[in-house]
Parts: C-alpha cells; sequence; structure tokens
C-alpha cells in the first residue's frame, strides 16, 4: 500500500514509544487545551525527540496564536503543523514560510464544497479531511468517503474520521482522487491519548499486506 499512515493524539511517554516502534510515517502531537488528548501535560520534548528521524512530528493546533505554534515547533522539533481551527490561508503561508509543512484540516458533512479550499492551494501541504462533531476532531465518526471521488485539487490530503480496523480491507483497496495518507485516532485507543499498540499492529499488516 502506497498511502502513509498517521497516529494521532500521542500523548503519553511509553505508549509513545510503542506506537512509534511501528514506524507510522507521521505522529500526532495535540497542543489544543481542550482537548482530551492535550499532549503538553504529559509528554516534554525529551519524549518527542526520542521518536526516530524517519517518522514525522505532526503538531495539531486550533486558532492558536503564531508565535505559540512556532514556540511548539521549537520545543518539539515539529516537522508539520496541523491546523483544525479557521485559520486563514494567509496564516498558513506564514507557518509555510518557517520551513515546516502545513496540513490544513476540514470538516466534511453530508455535502461539501470543494471550491472553499481554493484559496489555500499554494499556501498548505496537504487538505485533512475530517468527520464534521462537536470537538475540532477525534469524534469516533466516518463519514461518506465517495464524497472525495470529486476532489480535482492539485493538493495531496489526509483521511481521517473514525477509521477502524474493520474498514482495514477498504481503505487498502480505496482509490480516491489525491488521497496521500490515512489518519488513525479515535478507534485505536483504550481511552483518550492512550493508543492499543496490539491494536495498531494489526491495522498497520491489514494495511500494508
Amino acid at each position: 500500500m502506497s498511502v502513509r499512515l498517521k497516529v494521532c493524539g500521542m500523548a503519553r511517554p511509553d505508549n509513545l514509544r510503542a506506537v512509534a516502534a511501528l514506524r507510522p510515517d507521521f505522529l500526532g502531537f495535540i497542543f489544543y487545551p481542550k482537548s482530551r488528548r492535550y499532549a503538553a501535560p504529559t509528554l516534554n520534548p525529551a519524549d518527542a525527540a526520542a521518536v526516530p528521524a524517519s517518522i514525522q512530528k505532526v503538531g495539531v493546533f486550533v486558532d492558536e496564536d503564531m508565535a505559540v505554534i512556532q514556540q511548539r515547533i521549537t520545543e518539539y522539533g515539529l516537522q508539520a503543523v496541523q491546523l483544525h481551527g479557521s485559520e486563514t490561508p494567509e496564516t498558513c503561508g506564514l507557518l509555510r514560510a518557517t520551513g515546516v509543512a502545513v496540513i490544513k484540516a476540514f470538516a466534511v458533512r453530508e455535502q461539501f464544497d470543494f471550491e472553499r479550499l481554493r484559496p489555500y492551494v499554494g499556501v498548505v501541504d496537504y487538505f485533512l479531511f475530517d468527520t464534521a462533531g462537536a470537538q475540532p476532531g477525534g469524534n469516533g465518526t466516518a463519514f461518506d468517503w465517495q464524497l472525495l471521488q470529486n476532489y480535482a485539487l492539485p493538493v495531496p490530503y489526509f483521511l481521517a474520521g473514525g477509521l477502524a480496523l474493520e474498514h482495514a480491507d477498504t481503505l487498502r483497496n480505496l482509490q480516491l482522487p489525491g488521497l496521500f495518507a490515512l489518519d488513525l485516532n479515535s478507534k485505536f485507543e483504550t481511552e483518550p491519548g492512550l493508543k492499543d499498540a496490539d491494536l495498531l499492529h494489526q491495522m498497520f499488516s491489514q494495511l500494508r499486506a
């Protein structure tokens, strides 16, 4: 399978090491204080520094001040930022100019107007499509992936939203224009911020078969 794999919502040192040993392509750290997976209280920069260099570290933010984002980038050695709020194309462009990859997340409902993404083309590296819900992310529900058959923009994207082990066969054979990576989170947890490494291993094995 050529699509990349991201595990988001890492929040505990021992769990981080166990999941990193599975060699995902990306690991996500949520720096949103209202999130149940807020990383800063439990993961320190030294924990992040121990992540193998082959794994890109992604910081997740929601309408955060630019100075705070830049501080987290420096502290945790982030290679990418994932923006889940109402961040403008201008903000995305400014962050991208600092040398990090920018992932702009959008919530998908029963319908989605892809034209609203066009102002972000050229100022982000990736989009992320997640299911609309009560929280900016990690709601644990999937949307109709066939909506993405209409995707025609030149920006690759991460697919998120309730991806689970039961979806492995479908995801492995999913043919969607622009699909770059799968984002795994709440369906692989024993509690918010604590991933089930064995369950993730099963998912990785099936997706990479």
